[in-house]
């Protein structure tokens, strides 16, 4: 796809992946519109952005209101006449075994790692549809492919994320409207930020090695999905191993191997954002 003068909505656009998403549409030449709930860290984006470009509009948003979402939605189209491309990058995990996290904890996470897309792509899909044009990219995870223990929840969210973002592109296929693309993107734990000190053991870190930064991510959204028209990425691209290894391996097999690089103990160490 190519960029200059398209407009995008960033969900969770005030820091990490959402910041870094956004600095990379505004140099190629986008309109961006970010979202995000903490207007602390809102403004201090905005500040940084009008940097790159002065083409930025901030709103405050809890995703998971439906209605402030459908409302920001008209809003962006007004403000930037219309939306060319969506990224449903905000997030949020409470680490904790299953039984450790309350109702709340569970809800929160569903709520904002699942039911926020669909409310968001709900609000922009029918536009894009009558214009047979528009990418909508959907932050999934490497929990997507394989369950990861002390995050349950979260990882159920994101295998639904990757589920949905390719039902949605079979139901695009089937309307004829090829022109309406979209994307899952798999990060495996960044160093630093949400998932900070999550990690796999040496064994698995020579394999799958820690995402350095955000920014990774990001270019991995904007040059390795958005441009290139890609249905799925992931990062690092040795995850695609996951895949290999159930596919080629007896079930048994498959898990015990899982064990061995530490996918069951990969969140012990976990502390998240400060």
């Amino acid at each position: 796809m190519f960029l200059e003068g398209k407009s995008a909505i960033v969900t969770g656009g005030a820091m990490g992946i959402g910041l870094e998403t956004a600095k990379l549409l505004l140099k190629e030449g986008c309109t961006v519109t970010i979202w995000d709930i903490n207007e602390t860290e809102l403004n201090n984006a905005k500040e940084l952005l009008k940097n790159y470009s002065s083409k930025i509009f901030t709103h405050i948003c809890d995703v998971t209101d439906k209605e402030k979402v459908y409302e920001l939605v008209k809003v962006a189209m007004q403000e930037m006449g219309k939306v060319d491309i969506l990224v449903n990058n905000a997030g949020y995990v409470k680490g904790g075994g299953f039984l450790d996290c309350t109702d709340n904890d569970w809800e929160r996470t569903v709520e904002v790692n699942l039911n926020s897309i669909l409310y968001t792509t709900r609000a922009v899909l029918p536009r894009m549809y009558d214009n047979n044009s528009g990418y909508i990219i959907n932050l999934s995870s490497a929990s997507s492919f394989l369950g990861v223990a002390d995050i349950s929840v979260y990882a159920a969210t994101k295998w639904a994320v990757q589920g949905l973002t390719e039902s949605l592109r079979f139901e695009a296929w089937d309307r004829k409207k090829f022109g309406v693309k979209f994307c899952s993107v798999h990060p495996y734990y960044v160093a630093t930020g949400m998932f900070s000190g999550a990690k796999l053991n040496l064994l698995g870190s020579i394999l799958v090695p820690l995402v350095k930064s955000h920014a990774v991510i990001a270019r991995a959204i904007v040059y390795g999905a958005i441009k290139k028209n890609k249905t799925i990425v992931r990062r690092p691209i040795t995850l695609k191993l996951v895949n290999i290894f159930r596919g080629i391996l007896p079930d048994y097999l498959f898990q015990k191997m899982m064990v061995m690089f530490g996918v069951s103990t990969s969140m012990k160490t976990w502390v998240g954002r400060k």
